[in-house]
């Protein structure tokens, strides 16, 4: 065949001239990019656009994110439109900052990523009792994530620069004391009110609808009463435990493993030992550690003349201030547990009551004296057989399970009418589960906790169908495939299911109409003649008091012109009602302690900062010409 295309190369040209051009003419050029798009275009930054694809992978995976740091939070707030829409503004602000990075040639050096990559908590915990890191594990990790060092180093190195770019505007921000001190003593601001409300719940009793009031606000407001989308769905999952359920291990080989690591699962020997430290602060100079040496050399010598005098030494000389009052002692450890310098030193001792030392480590000199050993009682074969069994049968399944996750994928896919070709092959439960959604439900687990996997259950191949979903990944070592079996799309309610809820809705409604009418009623009056208010005693307010009063009632109140007091305003609470407020006269702000006044300052400084740097970023958006074309959700507009 290859030989042929050699042969004929003029010939293969024009037969492959006569396939593409004539796609051209019927297409054109702008239906081959369709093609390539990843959706259409929901923002631009810097000319360079964001698609609805890459929108919707980052806030897949900020909904991952979230449900692993939480696991119990409402997957409904999750998913709502601003919840998405705050993702998009990430990306756009994301993508802003990067803009700028480019734009001022910032450089991180490596030993600044040297620096962040040593103080990441994961990282640290990926490090042996020597300080060496796993590499192994290390390169573990970041394949779960789809990431090699290399990659993730240079996320770390893109984080660090995209930082700098606001850090500089934060970190540079001042504001006088004078003019702290007044905006938060302004913030604080008390308020003498006296406040009468017209709550709608004492208004309910005078209300009774008619059927036709509830017909009529049925029909106006249908999506109050929807019954969501839902379906029945079969599920297999594939996971280590899975696999390790077809896997038997023969005498042989646990024989072989019981030998090469039985020290390691019979126990490790612990060793207790005292010691007494002569401290050496980090970066002391050599004359102050030689005087050092010499005291611990001079508290060896004393301490192995009269080793039982050894405790009363520690309490009188040791510098470790945890062990000192116990004669040094330090209780039992195994390896891992001390520095290694100290580790070393105790566990090469041979005998109880046995003294070394100088021994020095990052703290200093020790002397040490071992006080006793603690052997594990080695336990046979027979006694050992069940643990070395399920942990064999453990480690032979994580390396088999890449083989199985293959062999999953395929199958879900090449059969994709049923699940049951992929639970008979690998032996694996085909579960199920009525009343699925879209969005996860409280307390949802495992896979129907998982949003990847409900959007591919309920996408439209899958829906129509019945399809299998492919193979989904939805935790470590962990795979799902669905189907659904029945599907109910979204419906509003019958009338009759929902005429309670209906009838409640209306009374709320038209209680708060008549407490809003009554309180608008005495406000017109009590304006006209101030002498005829029937209001409660006075009260201090201030913004300390949301839990005692709405909010709203304590932002209007406070907004009151302190030049026209006193004075009778209405609020409108809403659902709650109305509320009729007399802001008699300013109060001055009850004393704080010096420290409180001083935290009070660093916070407005703080909120200074931030405020500094977000007007830099929305600068730096009308540089780079960032766009959202999407419109925000009403109820983000709101807030």
């Amino acid at each position: 065949m290859f030989d042929f295309v050699r042969k004929h190369t003029k010939v293969m040209q024009f037969v492959l001239f006569l396939l593409i051009v004539p796609s051209f003419v019927l297409f054109g050029l702008q239906g081959y990019n369709r093609m390539q798009e990843k959706g259409a275009a929901v923002a631009k930054v810097d000319g360079n656009e964001i698609s609805q694809q890459e929108w919707d992978n980052a806030h897949r995976a900020e909904v991952d994110r979230l449900r692993q740091q939480m696991p119990g939070i409402d997957a409904k707030l999750l998913d709502s439109p601003e919840a998405r829409y705050g993702t998009l503004e990430r990306l756009v602000r994301d993508r802003v900052l990067v803009a700028a990075v480019e734009d001022s040639k910032l450089l991180v050096a490596d030993q600044r990523v040297a620096r962040e990559l040593q103080g990441n908590e994961l990282i640290a915990a990926l490090r042996g009792p020597d300080g060496k890191l796993d590499v192994a594990r290390y390169r573990d990790l970041l394949a779960q994530q789809g990431l090699t060092p290399e990659s993730f180093e240079n996320r770390v190195r893109n984080d660090i620069a995209t930082r700098q770019v606001l850090a500089g505007v934060g970190q540079s921000a001042f504001s006088p004391p004078a003019q702290a001190g007044v905006s938060v003593d302004s913030f604080f601001e008390r308020r003498e009110v006296q406040v009468a409300r017209f709550n709608a719940a004492d208004f309910k009793s005078r209300v009774t609808p008619t059927d036709a009031d509830l017909q009529a606000f049925y029909k106006d407001n249908p999506k109050l009463f929807l019954a969501a989308e839902q379906a029945a769905i079969e599920y297999v999952v594939l996971d280590v435990a899975s696999v390790q359920k077809g896997i038997t291990v023969n005498e042989a080989d646990l024989k072989t493993y019981f030998e090469q690591n039985a020290s390691r699962i019979g126990g490790q020997e612990e060793r207790r030992a005292s010691h007494i430290l002569v401290a050496v602060p980090k970066g002391a100079p050599e004359a102050d550690k030689a005087k050092a040496k010499a005291k611990a050399e001079e508290l060896l010598a004393q301490a192995k003349k009269t080793p039982a005098s050894f405790a009363d030494l520690a309490k009188k000389n040791s510098q470790d201030e945890g062990s000192a009052a116990r004669g040094g002692d330090l209780d039992f450890f195994a390896r891992g547990a001390m520095v290694k310098p100290f580790e070393d030193a105790a566990f090469a001792l041979k005998e109880k009551g046995e003294i070394v030392g100088p021994v020095e480590s990052e703290f200093g000199y020790h002397i040490i004296q071992l006080t006793d050993i603690k052997v594990p009682k080695q336990r046979s074969f027979e006694e050992m057989k069940p643990e070395l069994e399920a942990e064999l049968r453990k480690q032979q399944a994580q390396k088999k399970y890449a083989e199985a996750a293959e062999s999953f994928s395929n199958t879900v896919y090449e059969q994709s009418e049923s699940l049951k070709p992929v639970a008979d092959k690998l032996k694996l439960e085909v579960r199920t589960a009525q009343s699925v959604q879209r969005a996860p439900q409280p307390g949802a687990a495992g896979p129907l906790a998982n949003a990847r996997f409900l959007e591919a259950l309920f996408a439209p191949d899958a829906v129509e169908r019945k399809r299998n979903t492919e193979a989904i990944e939805f935790g470590p070592s962990q795979m799902v495939s669905g189907r659904i079996v029945q599907h109910a799309p979204a419906r509003t309610r019958p009338f009759e299911e929902v005429k309670d809820q209906v009838r409640e809705r209306v009374i709320a409604a038209k209680a708060a109409d008549l407490a809003r009418k009554e309180g608008e009623a005495k406000l017109a009056a009590w304006q006209a003649n101030p002498a005829s208010a029937q209001l409660p005693a006075a009260v201090p307010l201030s913004r300390q008091d949301q839990g005692k009063q709405p909010r709203p009632l304590i932002e209007a109140a406070l907004r009151a012109d302190p030049a026209k007091l006193p004075a009778l305003m209405g609020v409108d609470l809403g659902a709650e009602g109305y509320a009729v407020v007399k802001v008699n006269k300013l109060l001055p702000r009850e004393t704080v302690a010096p420290q409180q006044a001083q935290q009070e300052i660093g916070q407005y400084n703080r909120a200074w900062a931030t405020a500094e740097a977000a007007a830099y970023y929305e600068m730096l958006k009308n540089r780079f010409k960032a766009q959202i074309s999407v419109p925000r959700p009403k109820a983000a507009l709101a807030q």
